[in-house]
Parts: structure tokens; C-alpha cells; sequence
């Protein structure tokens, strides 16, 4: 399997049991700068998604992760046309969904599903937690009022909260329980995909561990397909099968988990991966982290050619080549299922800090600045 370098391409991520059940091709997601209120004019354009091409397999956890600002949250909301796209394409179980709208929408949303980041907010205040889980039944006049009164039991159950606490309202459970609510109202149309989007970034670590867990034992008990948004790379090793690395709107590395905690090409993905903590106070004394210079880019002035060469710590140890300020490179495979987005990404295995992001047997430079 090869990356064209002419047009872009969902990287693959096919099981020998199915295929891909989502295909991203080109997807763009762009708000308007408006200026003057009688007379508005389009000024500008906020790229929050800038060309993103991706697959995920039946049955496959996707992880997608970045620094907040990079666009995650919005490519997922743009895949389930909570957004309706700039531009590019969505295949979901080979139906282009790209522009659908009506009740043909309505319909392919009973089999795509989102868990919000925020369970306080997420969850109607004024509904109680029967209704908020047997919404999504109502909405698409699935059973009879009895048959729904028996499932959201049943999901309660599933997500293990007591189905006698059914008639309380949000308020009345904790954090970790309201996500728990989240996701039974996820799980109430029997989807096939699920974007989880930062689910449990507003929990304690103890409760995301049961989150966690709790939504690896739906997925092998439903067969359901993950895209996990997250920017704890940490989390996401663990959870996904794959991974794709997200900066300023666009994908710049996919690999498999080990894969890429173990052999990371793109230098973003370096500092990602040196800022996650090891488990060995010897080796982590050791350790110092990967400065990236500067903050992210404006969003609606991304810098020319590759988007990340304002802070790459690489491109310095080069000599700041021409190419990386006028040539925007392509999703390449270095390494069979390895891509990266990187002029340069076979010269990142020759730095220290690649060889030892995760090992930690010795410690890699700053590109700059100080310690964080």
C-alpha cells in the first residue's frame, strides 16, 4: 500500500474481516472572518480543518490527537455533518454523506454516534437522565413506548448505573456517571461508529481509568468502531489501534500504536511523545523534554509550505532548509502502515530524541527556549 503524493487519500486502516467502514478524503472545514454588521464582508477564512484524509476499519479504535486548537474536535463533528463540510469528502459504509440532508441524514445518523467532551454541559439539565438516554429513541420512533422503557433499562445496565436512578436529573449524579449517561444515549440507536470526542479529559484519572475501560468492553461486546480524540498521548496509545498525529488542520503521521510511541517519524510527533511521562523516577530525572519554539500558528494565516516549520526543532538541526517554507509535503509512507507528513522524516530516526521519546536512556536537547 502506497500513498499517491498527487491527490490525497484516506490511509487505510482495512481489517481482514470487513474493510473500511469510514473513508475521509480532503476534508475541509473552514470558518468565515465576516467585518462590518449592516454590510458584512467575507474577509477571511478560519482553516479549523485544512485538508484531512483518513480511514477507519470495522472494529478499529482510530485515535486522533494534537495540541487543543488543531482541529480534532471539528474534524469529528465534520465527519458526522453536525458541520456541513467546506469541501472534501465522507464515506460512511460506502455511502457518500458528504451532502446529505433531510431525513436521508437523519436516517445514516442512527449508525454514527458522538460522546461529548463535557458531561455537565453535554446533558439537558431539565431532562431526566431516562429521558436524555431515551431521546435519541424517540427521535427515530424506534419500539414502542414500552419496548423504549425496557432498553434505556437495559442501557443503564450496559454502562453500570442502576436503572432505578433513571427519574433523577443530571445534577444529581457525578461526573464519572453523567459520561457513563452519555454514553447509554450513544448507544441507544445501536450505532455502528462512535467519535469520542475527549471523553474523559474533564474527569478524575481514577474515573477515566472506568471510562476507559467501560467503553473497551462495549466495543468488543457491540463490535463498535472508535474514532478517540484526545491530546493525552498517554490515553491513546492504550485505547487505539492506530494513530493520527493532528497540527494546525491537517494529519502529519499516522501509524499503529507501538509503532509510532516506539518509532515516531514526523518531529511533532517527537515532542508529543517526549512530553508524556515515564513511569520510572530514574529514567524520567534523566529525561529532558523536546521545546517546540513559539505558539501554534493563527489558524486563519497558516504559515506557507509545511505548516509546522515556524517551531520544528528538526528543520533547525538542518540548516532551516528552503523546502519546508514553500512546499507543502505530502502524507508519505516511510514504513509499511508509517506515514508521515515531513520533508525531512527519514532524518528524525537519526536524533537522539526520537530514539528515546518513550526509553528515555538518555536525554535529548531542547530545540530552544526553556524548560517547560
Amino acid at each position: 500500500m502506497s500513498m499517491p503524493v498527487a491527490a490525497p487519500a484516506p490511509v487505510s486502516g482495512a481489517t481482514s474481516d470487513g474493510g473500511d467502514l469510514l473513508q475521509v478524503t480532503d476534508l475541509r472545514m473552514f470558518f468565515p472572518i465576516t467585518q462590518g454588521i449592516v454590510f458584512a464582508r467575507h474577509v477571511g477564512d478560519v482553516r479549523a480543518v485544512d485538508g484531512v484524509s483518513l480511514s477507519v476499519g470495522r472494529g478499529e479504535t482510530l485515535g486522533l490527537v494534537g495540541e487543543s486548537g488543531c482541529g480534532k474536535s471539528t474534524a469529528g463533528r465534520a465527519i458526522l455533518r453536525l458541520y456541513r463540510p467546506t469541501g472534501g469528502r465522507i464515506v460512511f459504509d460506502g455511502t457518500d454523506i458528504t451532502r446529505l440532508e433531510g431525513a436521508p441524514l437523519r436516517r445514516m445518523r442512527r449508525r454514527m454516534q458522538m460522546i461529548f467532551q463535557d458531561p455537565y454541559a453535554s446533558l439537558n439539565p431539565r431532562m431526566t437522565a431516562s429521558g436524555i438516554v431515551g431521546e435519541p429513541l424517540d427521535i427515530h420512533d424506534i419500539g414502542t413506548r414500552d419496548e423504549r422503557r425496557a432498553r434505556i433499562r437495559e442501557l443503564f445496565g450496559v454502562v453500570g448505573l442502576d436503572p432505578d436512578y433513571g427519574e433523577r436529573y443530571p445534577h444529581e449524579f457525578s461526573g464519572g456517571q453523567r459520561q457513563r449517561i452519555g454514553v447509554a444515549r450513544a448507544l441507544a440507536v445501536n450505532p455502528d461508529l462512535i467519535i469520542a470526542d475527549e471523553p474523559i479529559s474533564a474527569l478524575d484519572v481514577s474515573i477515566q481509568a472506568q471510562i476507559i475501560n467501560l467503553l473497551e468492553r462495549l466495543q468488543a461486546q457491540f463490535g463498535l468502531t472508535y474514532v478517540f480524540i484526545a491530546h493525552d498521548l498517554s490515553v491513546v496509545r492504550f485505547t487505539s489501534d492506530r494513530i493520527a498525529v493532528m497540527y494546525l488542520g491537517r494529519i502529519v503521521e499516522v501509524a499503529g500504536s507501538r509503532e509510532l510511541n516506539e518509532r515516531p517519524l514526523h518531529p511533532y510527533s517527537v515532542a508529543l511523545l517526549s512530553a508524556v511521562p515515564i513511569p520510572d523516577p530514574s529514567v524520567e530525572a534523566r529525561r529532558r523534554r523536546v521545546i517546540l519554539k513559539g505558539d501554534v500558528p493563527n489558524p486563519a494565516a497558516p504559515p506557507p509550505g509545511c505548516h509546522f516549520h515556524t517551531r520544528c526543532w528538526l528543520r533547525e538541526r538542518l540548516g532551516n532548509p528552503a523546502e519546508c517554507e514553500t512546499v507543502s509535503p505530502p502524507l508519505t509512507e516511510y514504513r509499511p502502515g508509517h506515514f508521515a507528513a515531513c520533508h525531512f522524516a527519514d532524518r528524525t530516526q537519526g536524533m537522539p530524541e526520537s530514539a528515546t521519546a518513550l526509553t528515555g536512556t538518555s536525554a535529548p536537547e531542547a530545540a530552544g527556549g526553556a524548560p517547560a
